[in-house]
């Protein structure tokens, strides 16, 4: 089967030949580390690829990001980098004082200045996929049809961090001043307009995100979070839904008390630190309710394991959440500090002919 029948057939679980394949290399991998991204993904050609889509520049944009200094991005948060080939962090939040609300307006120019025309699975001249994920275009073995998922700015709850400032915020959601709920709707309204947008492609699947968990907890109550973050993703479900895409969703932490909610509203896939929670109390809950878009533990066993111990967490995961009829990724996060040959033997763990252990 091709690529793009081996994810549909996995999100729906309608027995895949094997567990598709997804990288994602982080910046400093495409900037600093090029001949191995491009080995890598000659090796193990995704089955996801992502469009060949740009938005437009936004107004208050200075900077170069993933260089060390600093650089603004479109909602004019000003972003610190002290390392080159990571993202950084908000110093300087633009709505520090609430004040600055009154005339706020949200960067739509780069939506209207966007060019989501080519959105469709694109050859190159040798007759060879691409893709755009993390580092940039990379040419990849093969000629088969992709998955084609299309990577949205949607992180209502981070944006909110990045224009308030995290500490400012999480004191607004203690006291929820009225001014909380008008940036809360004032970002959903722009995330609705751009998820109309991706909705009208040919894309296959569309992704948001937000990182919810710290390391054993989330972030805010389950209570809250359902009250006041939870209605805005259904919104974004329902819309992809109608337009016949699949769902995607990534938060890193500890999310477990939120599965059955991405659960509810339809979420077909979910990327989250599967080794933040319990993996084997996941699978008993959640296995063939939910697609788990990955992942293999990015803080210790790839950054700091031997390719055996990747195959170990890789074998943990299948056992857990693999029943043979799919529902599960082969998905891996290279950042810029796990060797190639571990990222090399996630992949080859998923490509052994294991029989699947019933958790």
């Amino acid at each position: 089967m091709d690529s793009r029948e081996r994810v549909v057939r996995t999100l729906r679980f309608e027995h895949p030949d094997r567990a598709p394949r997804d990288l994602w290399a982080l910046p400093g991998i495409g900037m600093f580390r090029r001949p191995e991204l491009d080995a890598m993904l000659r090796r193990f050609p995704p089955d996801i690829t992502r469009p060949y889509a740009r938005y437009g520049r936004g107004e208050r944009e200075q900077g170069v990001p993933h260089l060390v200094g600093t650089y603004t991005d479109a909602w004019g948060c000003v972003w610190h980098v002290a390392e080159p080939g990571v993202i950084g962090e908000v110093k300087a939040p633009p709505l520090a004082d609430w004040a600055a609300l009154r005339h706020y307006k949200p960067p739509f120019e780069i939506l209207d200045r966007a060019d989501f025309r080519r959105t469709a699975p694109v050859q190159n001249n040798s007759g060879q996929y691409a893709t755009a994920q993390g580092a940039g275009l990379a040419a990849l073995g093969g000629a088969e049809k992709g998955f084609v998922l299309a990577g949205t700015t949607i992180r209502p709850f981070e944006r909110m961090q990045f224009l308030r400032g995290s500490e400012a915020l999480f004191l607004d959601l203690a006291g929820e001043p009225p001014e909380l709920y008008t940036l809360r709707d004032m970002l959903h309204d722009f995330f609705l307009r751009e998820l109309e947008m991706w909705c009208a492609t040919e894309v296959d699947g569309i992704s948001f995100m937000d990182d919810w968990g710290a390391q054993n907890a989330l972030l805010i109550s389950p209570h809250q979070w359902r009250a006041m973050f939870k209605p805005l993703y259904r919104d974004y479900v329902e819309r992809i839904h109608r337009a016949g895409k699949f769902a995607f969703f990534h938060s890193d932490g500890y999310i477990m008390d939120i599965y059955p909610d991405l659960i509810e509203i339809g979420v077909d896939a979910v990327n989250s630190q599967l080794f933040c929670m319990d993996i084997e109390e996941i699978g008993r809950r959640y296995r063939g309710k939910i697609t788990f878009w990955g992942e293999i533990d990015r803080q210790q066993i790839l950054p700091f394991g031997t390719p055996a111990q990747v195959r170990a967490a890789v074998h943990r995961v299948r056992a857990a959440l693999d029943d043979g009829r799919g529902g599960v990724f082969a998905q891996c996060e290279w950042g810029n500090d796990v060797p190639a040959e571990n990222v090399a033997a996630v992949f080859e763990a998923w490509m052994e002919n294991r029989q699947v252990e019933q958790a």
